[in-house]
């Protein structure tokens, strides 16, 4: 395997980050999942932007995204992979132990790896835990996932393959690495960013796409929704079927079917759909 890492491409076994990377030290950095298609990057252009949105919610210098692109470039060419997962990090870089930022620039990486296909359908569970919607590092996609860990951890020991949060008020906000959407009465829905959730670059397609509704939802809406589905950037449109105890049925009901439709056509008709 070759990965990028400032400014080259290694051997997996000679690229190797700093103990003292701010990174690792203190998880001061941000990152980006992209599905890869036969060496194509699926919304590369939007991977991006938010890539650089994320850089600066959280302090850090902007990316070169053109550096960011060839590394992408040069990744892909190097490891040829049917369906894969390519990760970008970038973090504050070598520092002082402790919470402040070194003068050193910043580390970028871009590896890939092979990527299963999904089902398409699932299992979640709800956790106790709660997003906090108006914390520093609200909507951005930082590399600080303990709580996710932890969460993804309990629904892996229920079976699941998602846990759902919601936040401080009592509102649905979304998955340890997805967004969520219900239906209600024929109507598709999904939390907006001001819940705390990812402005996710596949929950923002499928917003796009099938003209769901942003709405304000408490947490147990989950209780009596009557679709669930999940959106990520590796599970694309995947319909839940079962929620803690509740069975919703065994296929993917019939907005959730058709949410899956559309995206996986659009998809494949604009492999870099831009906003």
């Amino acid at each position: 395997m070759k990965i990028w890492l400032d400014g080259e491409l290694r051997d997996a076994e000679g690229a190797r980050v700093s103990v003292l990377d701010h990174g690792l030290t203190v998880g001061d950095g941000i990152f980006e999942t992209l599905r890869t298609v036969d060496g194509r990057a699926f919304a590369l252009t939007r991977h991006l932007d938010r890539l650089r949105s994320s850089a600066r919610g959280l302090g850090l210098p902007d990316p070169d995204l053109d550096e960011v692109r060839r590394a992408c470039t040069a990744v892909l060419e190097a490891n040829p992979v049917a369906l894969g997962r390519l990760r970008i990090t970038y973090t504050g870089g070598l520092s002082p132990l402790g919470s402040d930022r070194g003068e050193a620039a910043p580390t970028l990486v871009v590896a890939l790896g092979e990527a299963p296909r999904r089902p398409d359908t699932t299992a979640v569970v709800t956790v106790p835990w709660t997003r906090n919607e108006r914390g520093a590092l609200a909507g951005l996609k930082s590399t600080s996932y303990g709580e996710n860990v932890v969460a993804l951890a309990r629904a892996r020991a229920a079976g699941a393959s998602e846990a759902l949060f919601g936040n401080t008020v009592g509102q649905l906000c979304e998955g340890t690495g997805s967004n969520v959407f219900v239906a209600l009465d024929g109507v598709l829905h999904t939390p907006p960013l001001s819940s705390g959730c990812l402005a996710g670059i596949t929950r923002a397609l499928t917003v796009e796409w099938t003209g769901a509704k942003e709405t304000d939802l408490p947490l147990d809406v989950l209780e009596h929704a009557d679709e669930i589905f999940l959106t990520s950037t590796l599970r694309d449109v995947q319909a839940v079927t079962r929620i803690d105890g509740r069975q919703l049925g065994d296929a993917p009901g019939p907005l959730t079917a058709e949410a899956m439709r559309v995206f996986a056509e659009r998809a494949a008709a604009d492999f870099d759909p831009r906003c």
